[in-house]
Order: C-alpha cells, then structure tokens, then sequence
C-alpha cells in the first residue's frame, strides 16, 4: 500500500478502540503541577506505553527549531526535569538559547500537554544524583558518551559500550562529569483532551506575577 493510502486508512480514536475521558477544565487546579501528576496517573492506570517519554524542542544559534524524543525525570516546583550530555546536540543548543518546549501525547486517553518555558542546569551534585539513580544501563550508556558525534562502525560502538557497561557494573558510583540535569521551569502549559466529535477541550495556564492565570483555547 501507497504511503498516502495508508495515511488515508488510518482512524483517529476509533469510538470502538477508544474511550475518551471526559474532562471539565471547570474543576481543574489553580496551578498546572498537580493536574499534570493527576494525568500522567491515568495514563499509567490506562496502559499507556511509555508514559513518561517527550518530545523535547529546543532551536539553535541560528534559532532553527530541532525535536527529539527523551525521558522525564521529574516534575515539581522547581520544574519539569530531563537530562543530557553538556556536549550533545541538545546540551549545546540550551547553553546558546535557553528556553524550550515540551510535549507529552497518551493515545490512549486522547491527551496532550505542552510545556514551554526557560531552561536552567541543575548543580553538579544533582546531576551526579540522578544519574546514579536510574539502572545500570542509564549509567553504562553515559559512560559511553560521545552523544551526537560521528560513528566511525557499529562495531566500534559495541565494544565501547561493552567496556562502559563493565566499568558502571564495577563502579556503580562512578561519576560522569557531562552528565547534566536541565529544568523547565514553566511559562505556559497546555491540557489538551481530545474528544470524537473534535469538540477538544484545551485548557492553557500562563504564568502571571499573581500565580498562573487559566484560559480555554479553540480547539
């Protein structure tokens, strides 16, 4: 089948594969962070796969937009957290402009959020914590390094990880100094809830010197 014919064969919340959540922004929080914990829940109660993976979009020194696929690390009120080498791509493009976006999709439930806001680097000390408390192949694979650079063969990169995953099974403290843990402090987030009839309910909390200021949006 032709790519365009299986776009055009494709369904969006199949009503028969799908149940979508109903949602009243009328009786959502006065701040993002605990509708967004209350979300990110159900996504997880529902079987969604990989809740916590985003897309990350940040912009270079020319301010031409780049999007990657990460993890989340962690979301409180001093932001929501992810975590890269100082010298990949991304690490790179932070250090030029500072501000990014975020973007969470669960099919599942039909729901979005978007983040976007300035980024900051947390200190060495809570960098080195959070990678020390993920698996042993979070940190084998920090050991590696070298992220975004040219790879001269797979096989160069077998035997470097290889060597990296017995150096974090032998050292599980070993620190790798790259590591670097980046927080998104939030300037606007979006709650978008899909719904069959594409009556999407959008729910936008923008940051104000007051506290955070709620608005609906067209969908």
């Amino acid at each position: 089948m032709e790519l365009h014919d299986l776009l055009r064969s494709l369904r969006v919340w199949d009503p028969e594969v799908t149940a979508l959540p109903p949602f009243d922004p009328e009786s959502a929080p006065a701040e993002p962070l605990p509708l967004f914990a209350s979300w990110f829940a159900d996504a997880v109660a529902a079987g969604q796969t990989e809740p916590h993976t985003m897309s990350l979009a940040t912009s270079d020194e020319e301010g031409r937009p780049d999007v990657r696929t990460v993890m989340l690390h962690g979301a409180d009120a001093s932001g929501w957290s992810f975590a890269t080498h100082a010298g990949s791509t991304k690490g790179r493009q932070l250090a030029a402009r500072p501000f990014a976006a975020l973007g969470f999709y669960w099919p599942v439930l039909g729901r979005q959020v978007r983040v976007r806001g300035p980024v900051t680097a947390a200190a060495s000390t809570d960098s080195q914590a959070d990678l020390h408390a993920r698996s042993t192949g979070a940190l084998a694979a920090a050991l590696t390094g070298r992220q975004s650079e040219v790879l001269g063969s797979l096989d160069e990169l077998a035997r470097v990880s290889a060597e990296a995953w017995a150096r974090a099974q032998r050292e599980p403290d070993v620190p790798v100094p790259t590591w670097t843990l980046y927080r998104l402090l939030p300037q606007e987030v979006e709650f978008f809830q899909g719904e069959q009839q594409r009556r999407h309910v959008r729910l936008n909390y923008r940051r104000s010197d007051g506290g955070w200021a709620r608005e609906l949006l067209w969908p």
